[in-house]
């Protein structure tokens, strides 16, 4: 059987109440979101926790409107979501939007056997993007369920998720993917073919 790893990425306190449209998008998909983590469990599979953690020399990252860096290591702000968490997952921290970028989580997935990747959490045109591109640059067969990525932004979603679904992922739902799990114990390797 192939083995899938789902990957969550960025759904910490700091991060998801950064904002009112934030709150809004991960409130509406917690539910669904929830739900696919647990079938995915339920199924053998894995699920790796995307733990971005901003080194406080970062001349890139942006302060939060106190003037606080968020998602310091140690915070409770930089603590993954508790309602999207359970004990057998893996909580990996990354300094940048990639979850692959100058981290061991290729290292982890090839010691487990997966060869499938399905990538969540927001927001969907930064780290699930990115997360993504270097995850079909790794040979890995990429999903990305639309009701379990989100955007403060829906056009921002839409356009990553356009993005997405024309160069290196399956884009589908998180019931087509459990659905397509149970008929065949594998979700297939997209045809990529670019104009």
């Amino acid at each position: 059987m192939a083995k899938i790893a789902a990957l969550t990425n960025d759904l910490q306190y700091d991060l998801v109440h950064k904002n009112a449209e934030r709150i809004a998008a991960v409130e509406a998909a917690t539910p669904t979101f929830v739900a696919f983590l647990k079938g995915i469990r339920q199924r053998g599979h894995h699920v790796f926790h995307l733990q971005l953690i901003i080194p406080p020399d970062d001349p890139n990252e942006e302060c939060d409107e106190h003037g606080r860096l968020p998602v310091q290591e140690g915070t409770e702000g930089a603590e993954i979501v508790r309602e999207f968490l359970d004990d057998t997952d893996v909580v990996m921290v990354k300094n940048k939007d990639s979850g692959f970028y100058e981290t061991d989580l290729h290292e982890q997935l090839q010691a487990l056997g997966v060869d499938t990747v399905v990538i969540t959490g927001m927001q969907t045109q930064i780290c699930v993007q990115t997360t993504a591109a270097d995850a079909f640059f790794r040979g890995y067969k990429v999903w990305v369920p639309a009701d379990c990525v989100v955007s403060a932004r829906q056009e921002d979603k839409d356009r990553a998720l356009e993005w997405l679904a024309g160069y290196c992922a399956t884009v589908s739902d998180s019931a087509e993917i459990l659905r397509l799990i149970d008929e065949s114990g594998e979700l297939p390797r997209k045809t990529v073919k670019i104009p």
